[in-house]
């Protein structure tokens, strides 16, 4: 986490993640104009910022775009924060819901959201972490999914009260082993949101990279219809989904 606090130790730094978290998926030009810096010394700070793993660039055709990654901070928010009294809690609110944030974005110009975490794990552990219903039942807080995992296969979700999501549009997109995983996203509004009718399908990519002692795991969530209320939903899940994920695989506990 030395890297986290240096990182934000600098104003300038600040002032990037501010900007991100009131539009993310912004180029280095975006951000150079809305902050009035030099251009050298916004992609000095984004550097810094990447290797502290608070800024995800995910490139879209020749475009740069570069996404606050609330993984970090949601460490540290677990690690110290709320060990404090609710009063503390409170009196920090402010700086959570800066650094932690939602996310908020402009849905209809760039509508993904983009998360990225350092695991100490291998990647064939993480894919079946990824992959098999034992897993993602215990960190995805009982739902558990399911598939032989090629494309065009369905995905099946078993929710917590036992119901299955399981439909056509449920499929997988992409299946690279212990390298890359994407299918359409289970959830709609006619389901888990309340929504009269059920939304169109977005997308979910998993990207894993192996850095040796660790993996670079990127989920990349986009596709979203305009006032998506999926949308909404998953900025303040994923950073939970991703921690609880984490800790599962980093604490050594086999999956019988």
């Amino acid at each position: 986490m030395d890297e986290v606090f240096k990182a934000l130790a600098d104003p300038s730094r600040r002032l990037l993640l501010d900007s991100l978290n009131a539009r993310n998926g912004q180029t280095l030009r975006e951000l150079c104009a809305g902050l009035e810096m030099a251009r050298q010394s916004v992609s000095k700070h984004l550097a810094v910022l990447e290797q502290a793993g608070l800024v995800t660039a995910v490139w879209r055709g020749r475009e740069k775009l570069h996404y606050l990654n609330p993984a970090p901070i949601n460490e540290i928010s677990q690690r110290w924060i709320t060990r404090y009294d609710r009063s503390r809690v409170e009196a920090l609110a402010d700086l959570k819901q800066a650094l932690e944030g939602e996310l908020r974005m402009d849905a209809a110009a760039r509508p993904e959201f983009v998360y990225t975490t350092y695991i100490r794990t291998t990647p064939e552990q993480l894919w079946r972490a990824l992959t098999e219903p034992a897993f993602t039942r215990r960190y995805w807080r009982g739902m558990a999914f399911a598939s032989d995992w090629k494309p065009g296969s369905r995905v099946t979700v078993t929710r917590t009260d036992g119901s299955i999501a399981d439909d056509p549009e449920q499929v997988v997109l992409e299946s690279d082993p212990y390298r890359r995983l994407a299918y359409t996203w289970f959830d709609n509004t006619g389901g888990c949101h309340g929504g009269s009718e059920p939304e169109q399908r977005s997308k979910v990519t998993f990207d894993l990279e192996d850095l040796g002692d660790r993996v670079k795991l990127t989920v990349v969530h986009d596709g979203f219809q305009p006032g998506s209320k999926v949308l909404e939903s998953i900025s303040g899940g994923w950073p939970v989904v991703l921690s609880e994920l984490k800790t599962l695989l980093e604490s050594g506990e086999a999956v019988g």
